[in-house]
């Protein structure tokens, strides 16, 4: 499954999903506490911005629409297709990985169409609509984040067929969920997974914990991650031109020298560094 891996069956109903996945809002399944729900996490993130987050985002958010209900897809579609020439489609939940790159590839963003429960409002494993909508969609206004985006969406195609998905996943991890940005007011947040979280907004750039290091193509390739607590790492990007031009370049040469350092070491796990490298798992 695309953008994050777990054991678990994904959540959704997938039964209504046409053969690339895509879904209908079905936006009068949403309730009141389902409208509740986003705009109290709308209000929480929001009241966390400034300071932390990149001006970029910042400066887009509010093109989601009215912060009280869950927007209509249509509505930012609108919006954004004039914009950057993206539109955003409905999803069950995850889907699988050529099925996102596909969708990326053609300047389409998934966004899940369900929301969390009440219960899940601090944490959720999968992302929700208010992840992939609040967390995501406001760079995809910004013309350099979304040419990258299109562009990861054709690599990852390749990645498929060079068995090199993984490699690939770490590299969205690193930068579209959890990246960092250098900015002449100081460190900011660009990453969704940081971005659409309460506590890893204030964790990954005011704490003095987490690793953090400038990007390095190969090396985030070379580097696991866990999706149950806050990032032991980041990898921090001066400007969006520099992650466009980083990663501009054909990755199958990239692809058979990393994996090939992985082979060579042999006994490489899960959770383990490579010799050389600082360990950003604990």
């Amino acid at each position: 499954m695309a953008y994050v891996t777990g054991s678990r069956p994904p959540r959704g109903d997938y039964a209504r999903a046409r053969a690339d996945y895509t879904v209908d809002q079905a936006y009068d399944r949403y309730g009141a506490d389902d409208h509740d729900t986003y705009r109290r996490l709308y209000a929480r993130q929001l009241s966390q911005l400034r300071g932390l987050a990149c001006r970029e985002f910042v400066s887009s958010v509010e093109l989601l629409g009215v912060p009280d209900r869950i927007p209509r897809f249509a509505d930012v579609s609108d919006r954004l297709r004039k914009a950057t020439g993206w539109d955003i489609v409905g999803v069950p939940g995850l889907i699988p990985e050529e099925a996102f790159f596909a969708l990326l590839s053609e300047r389409k963003f998934p966004v899940t169409d369900w929301i969390r429960r009440p219960e899940e409002f601090d944490y959720i494993v999968e992302p929700d609509v208010f992840h992939d909508l609040f967390g995501h969609v406001p760079l995809l206004f910004n013309p350099v984040f979304a040419d990258y985006m299109q562009a990861y969406g054709q690599g990852g195609l390749k990645a498929t067929r060079l068995n090199a998905c993984p490699l690939l996943a770490r590299l969205y991890w690193y930068t579209v969920e959890f990246g960092l940005l250098n900015t002449p007011e100081g460190l900011r947040a660009y990453g969704a997974g940081i971005l659409s979280s309460a506590g890893e907004l204030r964790h990954s750039v005011l704490s003095p914990e987490p690793c953090r290091v400038g990007f390095d193509l190969r090396r985030i390739m070379r580097t696991h991650y866990r999706i149950d607590t806050f990032q032991a790492g980041y990898f921090v990007i001066d400007s969006f031109d520099q992650l466009f031009e980083a990663t501009a370049a054909d990755f199958e040469p990239i692809y058979a020298e990393v994996l090939g350092a992985i082979e060579a070491q042999g006994h490489h796990t899960e959770g383990q560094a490579l010799p050389g490298e600082k360990q950003f798992l604990v």
